[in-house]
């Protein structure tokens, strides 16, 4: 199990995003802190593996109780939440050594992919002593990819992207964006908007399905690539 300290000055926030926490498999919530303070003594007696941290404590800031953690060497990782989204605090954040960072409000859905990816994160640790190119290239750019939430040139998501695929491949049968959409916790016209893209440079499959009535709903699938023989 994977303990989680929450974080957060509003004592209603807290109980949500730990209700959040404990309907994730794997997870565990360690306990409660509403300010920095409270979350160093919690992480001085030990049992936290990460912290979902709020930015904007009573006593300090989120990213100055992460710069203290740093500088004790604790083995915590952290999940900043918080509302700023200017580019100097999250790469301040990112510099700090966050994780991820997740902008509020936020729903379950959006937690839930931060938790899991934090999952697979820390079972790849788990599994191997050494890491390949490949592996490493996984847990620097599960860090970037908080940093630099859309390409500039696209204006896609690498990440979300990534999650789309995987909700794809995922499936037993191609899936309406509205399917996708709830899967993904986004809005059925972003994820028309990816899909869409991803249609249009061929790693999605379109397909029509008839109904009893009225027009063709569109579904999508990942395309297969078939090796060819040699």
């Amino acid at each position: 199990m994977i303990n989680v300290l929450i974080v957060d000055d509003d004592f209603h926030v807290a109980e949500i995003n730990a209700a959040y926490v404990s309907r994730v498999p794997g997870f565990r919530v360690a306990g409660r802190a509403h300010s920095a303070g409270e979350a160093l003594a919690a992480v001085e007696r030990g049992g936290v593996d990460l912290l979902l941290l709020d930015q904007y404590l009573p006593d300090e800031t989120g990213l100055r109780l992460v710069q203290r953690l740093r500088q004790q060497d604790r083995p915590i990782d952290v999940i900043m939440v918080s509302a700023a989204r200017d580019a100097a605090s999250v790469r301040a954040a990112q510099r700090s050594g966050v994780l991820q960072y997740l902008v509020k409000p936020f729903g379950f859905p959006a937690l839930r992919r931060k938790l899991e990816g934090y999952a697979a994160l820390h079972g790849m640790f788990d599994e191997t002593d050494e890491l390949e190119q490949e592996g490493m290239d996984s847990v620097f750019g599960a860090q970037a990819a908080s940093a630099v939430p859309v390409s500039a040139s696209t204006g896609f998501s690498g990440p979300t992207s990534e999650l789309i695929r995987q909700i794809l491949r995922e499936a037993q049968e191609p899936l309406s964006a509205q399917e996708v959409a709830e899967q993904a916790g986004v809005s059925r016209s972003t994820a028309q908007r990816y899909l869409k893209h991803m249609e249009k440079r061929g790693s999605v499959l379109l397909t029509l399905k008839y109904g009893a009535a009225g027009r063709p709903e569109h579904h999508y699938g990942l395309r297969v690539s078939v090796p060819t023989a040699r």
